[in-house]
């Protein structure tokens, strides 16, 4: 049976695991699913409609499930989806989907950490092994692949999409797409290289790394526009899952990615 604080407030119809741990002056609300080894701290609240998978930390302040932010909601059902192993820090928010947008569901995926007064909007899908750094906002409808940072202050325009492996800067503006394994920042936000130490960190050896800062130089460097960038690319490299990763991205960027900074190094 769950581990329920006197002075927490829990509905009845919210299914918690045996070992949820749920402190005092919690509020969880009906149509709530906790999964296994979930601990809600001091002060936390999950609305209704939000399914949690295992072995999650709610910090004290922290708002799931709230509805959205956004004019178009009509009170219908929609959702907010956590994976496992996710820390939701304090007084960070994760808004509820609105159907109009053809979601309806908020993800967040699993290893994933949201720090301190993040905001991810409705219709959100954050993928796993992400970090949200303190005071990140996301407009409804970011797509956060995995594996991306975000810089702490950094505000991200609705239906932008962040790439895997990526890392944008601190206070940082993002208006335009961020593509995948790259390092953006500055103001105006630009491309300034290759993500080379969260690379390293995940295991990627000096040929990969090699092969992802030449097909950037070709896209950014060598004076073609995007199009007959990536003519080139896929011409002049070999298929691979990094080739396939970045041209598939720039081809289904709805807002265009970021544009060149100066030429970085390969040790910068």
């Amino acid at each position: 049976m769950a581990i329920i604080h006197p002075l927490a407030t829990v509905h009845p119809g919210a299914k918690l695991a045996a070992d949820v741990e749920i402190g005092p002056y919690c509020f969880v609300d009906d149509n709530v699913e906790i999964g296994e080894g979930c601990k809600l701290l001091p002060h936390s609240t999950i609305f209704p409609y939000v399914r949690m998978g295992r072995f999650c930390n709610v910090f004290p302040g922290a708002v799931v499930g709230a509805i959205p932010q956004d004019l178009k909601f009509a009170g219908e059902v929609s959702w907010v989806e956590i994976g496992d192993r996710v820390n939701i820090r304090e007084c960070a928010t994760i808004n509820r989907g609105t159907a109009a947008s053809g979601k309806g569901v908020t993800r967040v995926g699993s290893d994933t950490l949201i720090m301190s007064y993040v905001h991810v909007a409705h219709d959100c899908n954050v993928g796993s092994h992400c970090i949200l750094v303190s005071f990140v906002g996301l407009a409804g409808e970011t797509d956060v692949d995995d594996w991306a940072i975000i810089g702490g202050g950094t505000k991200v325009h609705q239906f932008s999409k962040i790439g895997a492996h990526a890392m944008v800067g601190s206070q940082c503006l993002v208006n335009k797409d961020i593509p995948p394994y790259s390092m953006c920042g500055r103001t105006p936000i630009c491309y300034a290289g290759v993500n080379l130490v969260g690379l390293r960190r995940r295991g990627f050896d000096s040929d990969r790394i090699r092969t992802i800062k030449d097909i950037y130089d070709v896209l950014y460097y060598q004076g073609y526009n995007f199009s007959d960038a990536m003519i080139r690319v896929e011409a002049g490299f070999p298929e691979s899952e990094e080739r396939d990763t970045i041209l598939n991205f720039i081809r289904n960027s709805k807002r265009g990615i970021v544009r060149a900074g100066s030429k970085p190094s390969l040790d910068d």
